[in-house]
């Protein structure tokens, strides 16, 4: 009997691969990931592209990948160039991509999501609204969306809190970061991602902002003291395909890749308050590391009144910026997705 049933099991593992492979038309993919010295790119975008798509489709759907960093890009002009064909499909920080379109800051504005649940209900109900501008404005599909860990500050110097960020020169990475360091006094810097390090050693500026894992990954941990445990952001990884690709492929193949899309998602969102956490824990050097490299960095805790005044700044200054450069119906989108989840209305 129990011959007979594993003799079943294979058989029927064996017609699904066969159904797969016929099912699925042979595809090799050619993806730009994000930024490659990080976590998400290593431990997630590379084993779903490269491995879990052939698996999943008996070897039907097989993939190779480098991150935008790794091509000599910055970043923003990854959508660009998917839309004009240059890339097949890509990742880019959404961010990054404000100077485009400041719609593209509605999912992250500086000061407006306190923890990865937020983040995550915010990136959901906005989701509808990036689908429209990428198809429109882009001339791509968008796929999905994951994120890095909590953005904070990372300081080569002593601060106890955002009061201190005054007269300091901050790395930030999209207009409402910068916006948020020119309200607390500091001067905004723009440097790619790859330059911080250097720029930090050589104090070209004194502090910068990214995710607490990938900042560790990077060894900001080594050019810097303190780190800042307040987000003030989280830095979504929008994931997408050139439009006139997507719409060509066979219908089955655009399913398959929608499914599978989500469980790399969904990995992603899932490790985001580990990252989180675990950035904390490493550049501190504290025996609770187990995912970077310990450093040596006093972790500031950020007071009531540190939240208290990063609210303040996106009451006053961040979200009406925001909306002053936003259209009528960006600033409506806004107020019907983003708004409704954080129990804010932005007036235009």
């Amino acid at each position: 009997m129990f011959a007979k049933l594993a003799l079943a099991t294979a058989v029927l593992a064996s017609s699904v691969w066969a159904q797969a492979q016929t099912t699925l038309p042979k595809t090799h993919l050619r993806v730009v990931g994000s930024i490659s010295s990080l976590t998400q790119y290593k431990d997630y975008e590379i084993p779903f592209w490269t491995k879990q798509l052939a698996e999943k489709s008996g070897g039907a759907v097989t993939a190779e990948i480098k991150g935008f960093n790794e091509m000599g890009l910055k970043g923003p002009e990854v959508l660009r160039l998917m839309g004009q064909g240059v890339m097949e499909i890509g990742a880019t920080v959404v961010a990054y991509l404000a100077a485009d379109d400041p719609a593209n800051e509605m999912i992250d504005v500086a000061g407006l999501l306190p923890d990865v649940v937020t983040a995550r209900k915010v990136t959901d109900a906005v989701r509808p609204v990036y689908e429209k501008l990428y198809r429109d404005k882009f001339g791509v599909e968008l796929l999905g969306f994951g994120t890095y860990p909590a953005q904070v500050f990372y300081c080569n110097g002593e601060i106890k809190g955002l009061a201190d960020i005054k007269g300091k020169k901050v790395r930030a990475a999209g207009r409402s970061q910068s916006e948020l360091v020119a309200a607390l006094g500091g001067t905004p810097v723009t440097l790619a991602f790859g330059e911080v390090v250097p720029a930090l050693q050589n104090k070209t500026v004194d502090c910068a902002i990214t995710g607490t894992l990938s900042g560790n990954a990077a060894k900001w941990h080594e050019v810097t003291t303190h780190l800042l445990a307040l987000p003030v952001s989280w830095g979504q990884i929008g994931y997408a395909v050139n439009a006139k690709t997507w719409n060509g492929w066979d219908p089955k193949l655009r399913s398959f890749i929608d499914t599978e899309i989500k469980t790399l998602e969904k990995r992603l969102w899932d490790a985001a308050d580990l990252f989180t956490q675990q950035g904390y824990e490493c550049n501190a050097g504290t025996a609770k590391c187990t995912l970077g490299t310990k450093g040596k960095m006093i972790l500031v805790q950020p007071s009531q009144a540190d939240r208290d005044m990063l609210k303040k700044i996106l009451s006053d200054v961040t979200l009406p910026k925001w909306a002053e450069r936003c259209s009528a119906a960006c600033v409506a989108d806004f107020n019907n997705t983003v708004g409704k989840v954080v129990g804010v209305s932005v007036k235009k």
